[in-house]
């Protein structure tokens, strides 16, 4: 029997096409409701197949999410790819973040599908987490290399900090962007774009924080050590990884101390949330005694918050990633939480834009920029050790307070512009 190169050419491509629009399917739930939460049914059913379909393009249910992260990192390396053609640092990021615009804009008007959010990635078992974290690390070298460097420990430091800070607040702006017309998206992209390029600071402020002490609000011992537990390793393993007998293992404790304490492990999930939002409010609260400068007032809970998240033993901010591992209503809860704090940095910026010590740029912008810049810090507790904390805290934070960009010197500066 002979077979046409023509039907075999259409047959390939009616299997493609099916199994993209299986892997849409599946990032939409990825993103509704986590690795957890999408189940093969329910996308067979979202694209009118049977489950028996989905598993001729995809046997298991970790195959389909590991193919839905493929496809938003091959999205990725594309936008970086297009960025890091551009011809200094300036326009790289300015670039970066049209590209990043422009795709969300799409994905509002249906004019093109969503990827899954690489925030859920660490819930994949090994090995394809590993391969795909290890993709994903490749990619951001590159973002490193938007600026340029001298070769020296401290601009290599400064490097790793701006390209963690931009790819966080620029992956963070599919969470807060929704609460904007289409039609502002343009404005937006522009105050985003200023922010990096001016900061917080204005131009001769020097950084002097007051690191706040934060008093541990009264609760039982024992559960605030499951608690910590069980943040540093959702924050490091992701929802799935972060086993009951892990955390217990982690405690030397046995199984059933850790259901005295918490009756379900989505109980243990916004349990730890709440101490983390309670973490932030607490350092708003303090860092408004911290004199009557509003940007020194900003910088003590920044600089408090990163100290927190740089050290080995303190009890650090839950990682936004672990967000879709909670069902839709106890999500909704801790996002209105995280944005109502966001509101009160917003209000901070604004005392200080009217006082003069803040930078005039959109407190908005800039309230939802910090929010996962302090979330987010976790992950560069191994680049901040060898620097030490104040050094860590300086670099990082100079980000956003002092601009993704080196400002002209002055003396004035010269202390706080790496």
């Amino acid at each position: 029997m002979t077979i046409e190169t023509g039907d075999i050419t259409a047959e390939t491509s009616r299997f493609q096409r099916k199994r993209d629009l299986i892997v849409d399917a599946a990032a939409v739930q990825i993103n509704q409701r986590g690795i957890k939460g999408m189940a093969l049914a329910d996308v067979a059913e979202s694209v009118g197949l049977s489950t028996t379909s989905v598993t001729y393009y995809f046997k298991r249910k970790d195959l389909l999410a590991g193919a839905c992260f493929d496809r938003a990192l091959d999205r990725l390396d594309v936008l970086v790819a297009t960025a890091e053609a551009e011809g200094d640092a300036r326009a790289r990021v300015t670039r970066y973040v049209e590209l990043n615009f422009d795709m969300l804009t799409r994905i509002r008007n249906n004019q093109e599908q969503p990827v899954a959010r690489l925030s859920d990635l660490r819930a994949l078992d090994e090995p394809m987490r590993g391969q795909l974290m290890a993709r994903y690390f490749r990619i951001y070298r590159r973002v490193r290399h938007f600026w340029d460097s001298d070769g020296s420990e401290g601009r290599r430091a400064l490097r790793t900090a701006r390209a963690h800070v931009l790819l966080e607040t620029v992956f963070w702006l599919q969470a807060w962007l929704p609460l904007y017309e289409v039609e502002d998206y343009d404005r937006i992209r522009r105050r985003l774009l200023e922010l990096y390029a001016l900061g917080l600071a204005p131009s001769g402020t020097c950084w002097a924080p007051r690191l706040q002490t934060l008093d541990e609000p009264e609760e039982d011992t024992a559960r605030r050590h499951f608690l910590v537990a069980a943040t540093r390793l959702i924050n490091e393993r992701g929802y799935r990884g972060a086993s009951v007998d892990r955390i217990a293992s982690e405690l030397n404790v046995t199984k059933g101390s850790f259901y005295h304490h918490l009756d379900a492990k989505d109980d243990l999930v916004l349990a730890c949330f709440r101490h983390s939002l309670d973490t932030l409010a607490l350092a708003q609260r303090k860092a408004a005694l911290a004199g009557d400068n509003y940007l020194d007032r900003l910088a003590s809970a920044t600089a408090t918050l990163l100290e927190i998240q740089f050290s080995a033993t303190a009890a650090p901010l839950l990682r936004t990633t672990a967000l879709q591992a909670l069902p839709e209503d106890l999500r909704a809860q801790v996002v209105e939480r995280s944005n109502m704090l966001a509101t009160r940095f917003a209000g901070l910026i604004i005392d200080g834009i009217t006082q003069g010590s803040i930078a005039p740029i959109d407190p908005l912008v800039a309230s939802q920029s910090l929010m996962p810049l302090l979330n987010a810090a976790y992950e560069l507790r191994h680049w901040a050790a060898p620097l030490g904390a104040p050094e860590a805290i300086r670099l990082y934070a100079s980000t956003l307070f002092f601009g993704l960009f080196d400002r002209p010197s002055s003396q004035d500066e010269t202390e706080t512009t790496p």
